[in-house]
């Protein structure tokens, strides 16, 4: 190769690097981060594993495939994708009716769903979640995140309640001492080598069930492939692919607003379906983005690349394999530290504040507390945000419906009549425009003024052929005026084929 391609091409690698590789504090930050992670990862996997009704080992599985491959393909940096309960719950069903092979396909073709729903621009609807919606989301995780520790502190020896509280006062007061280590990484060796140096009995992570002694291994699911093994898994499928993008797509609009960046939310709908096709094959029970361990990564630890996400997956699996006996003697009182002061830093306390309730419109509180509570009540992030956007809508819907107003100004010779709409027109404005004009009185030339508003809808074009049809009736004739190109291209298109004359 002569002396300008090599030069030419060393330019496009460089190109290609990113620009914190070189950099040592970020390489410690990302490493370490990834470590913590890792470790809070174990008993939620094992758990949700539970919940699915599979063994601890196909969860840590699942957590390690899924982060490592959404590292690579997804569209959010330092965003953690591993097994979750939301997934959990939606799959258990059918691994309880129809065996493990079947969840296993279910898994692989809800990747299958999101890889088309990523094309198809699913991600978009994003635009659709209101802010108040998402601050909900966010004060309704932080709760669940807490409520999930609750039965760690149920029925347990004494000592684990100091061991929290000191687990906690290590993570509020070691970072004013250095944050070189992340506090919760400082927290869990410190408890866990005060419970083995006092050989204090408590529960451990071994308590929740065994560790893989081994890397998981590929294979197709063992179902016969037929049009009645699609039939049954298929709603599995597209439920568990819906569930898990929009989680998926709230946690990185989060990310995106902690982190000040940006990030490919279609990539992101993708890589998700990517890392379950590839989570499946390896005989995972899926995933999609996990908010609590995305916070320890992005907000405690302050990891800010793909670096954390990956070594979240890969330190999981030589902590299990390796470190097994280790990893098992790990207090639960350490991570239940963790995870509070997780939830204490994701609630987001300023919208709760009086001064900010005070200030907020009725209807962005009513949202977000409805939120909140449909979120809580179900264990369902999805169908509290669901709720929530749904609520805001119709609220925001009987808000504009009342700015669509109408005023009439009659010729000083009396004949005419000018009638000036303003506001926006559809369905919801236009249900009473009908009855706001005075049809028997009017002289008889009537002009309707539309530059003022925007025609949205059919049923916009149907009211306005109504007037024009009771006009008609009276023998008066109607000319309307100012539409803008949009609205004249909608009137054109529809006027005359929706009202019957009579």
């Amino acid at each position: 190769m002569s002396a300008p391609l090599a030069a030419s091409a060393a330019a496009r690698l460089r190109g290609l690097k990113p620009d914190w590789i070189d950099d040592p504090k970020v390489w410690r930050t990302e490493v370490l981060a990834g470590l913590v992670v890792a470790l809070a990862l174990i008993p939620e996997a094992i758990s949700f594993s539970i919940i699915a009704g599979v063994d601890p080992a196909i969860g840590l599985f699942a957590s390690f495939t899924m982060a490592v491959t959404v590292s690579v393909v997804g569209g959010r940096r330092a965003m953690i994708s591993a097994a979750t309960g939301a997934v959990a719950l939606v799959i258990a069903p059918l691994n309880r009716e129809h065996g493990f092979g079947h969840l296993v396909a279910a898994v692989m073709l809800a990747g299958v769903f999101q890889v088309v729903l990523g094309m198809a621009g699913v991600a978009a609807l994003m635009r659709f979640v209101p802010r108040s919606v998402m601050v909900g989301f966010v004060n309704a995780l932080a709760i669940l995140i807490f409520m999930a520790q609750v039965p760690e502190l149920h029925d347990v020896p004494w000592p684990v309640y100091p061991l929290v509280v000191g687990g906690l006062t290590l993570m509020v007061f070691f970072p004013k001492v250095t944050k070189v280590i992340p506090a919760p990484l400082v927290s869990i060796v410190t408890l866990t080598a005060i419970t083995l140096a006092a050989g204090i009995a408590v529960p451990t992570v071994g308590d929740k069930g065994a560790l893989p002694s081994s890397l998981p291994t590929p294979g197709l699911p063992d179902v016969p492939f037929t049009l009645d093994t699609l039939i049954t898994i298929a709603p599995y499928s597209l439920a568990m692919a819906l569930v898990g993008l929009m989680e998926s797509l709230m946690t990185a609009k989060l990310v995106d607003e902690i982190t000040d960046t940006g990030s490919n939310k279609t990539r992101e709908s993708i890589g998700q379906g990517i890392a379950n096709i590839t989570t499946g094959l390896f005989g995972g029970m899926g995933g999609c983005a996990m908010i609590g361990q995305t916070m320890i990564n992005v907000r405690v630890s302050g990891a800010r690349t793909r670096l954390s996400t990956f070594l979240a997956g890969s330190f999981l699996m030589v902590l299990c394999i390796a470190f097994g006996p280790i990893v098992s003697d790990i207090p639960m009182a350490a991570l239940v530290a963790v995870m509070v002061m997780v939830s204490f830093a994701t609630f987001d306390w300023h919208s709760v504040a009086p001064g900010t309730l005070k200030r907020m419109p009725a209807g962005e509180i009513t949202v977000m507390v409805l939120t909140v509570g449909v979120v809580v009540g179900t264990h369902n992030l999805a169908i509290g945000v669901v709720v929530g956007t749904v609520t805001a809508m119709v609220i925001f819907a009987r808000r504009v419906a009342r700015v669509a107003d109408v005023t009439a100004a009659v010729d000083a010779d009396g004949s005419q009549v000018v009638y000036r709409v303003t506001g926006e027109l559809f369905f919801a404005s236009c249900n009473d425009l009908v009855t706001r004009f005075a049809y028997a009185t009017d002289p008889d030339k009537v002009v309707i003024d539309l530059s003022g508003t925007h025609v949205w809808d059919a049923s916009s074009v149907a009211a306005l052929d109504a007037i024009e049809t009771k006009y008609a009736q009276r023998g008066k004739s109607v000319e309307i005026i100012g539409l803008n190109k949009p609205s004249a291209e909608i009137h054109e298109k529809l006027s005359g084929g929706l009202v019957e004359s009579h």
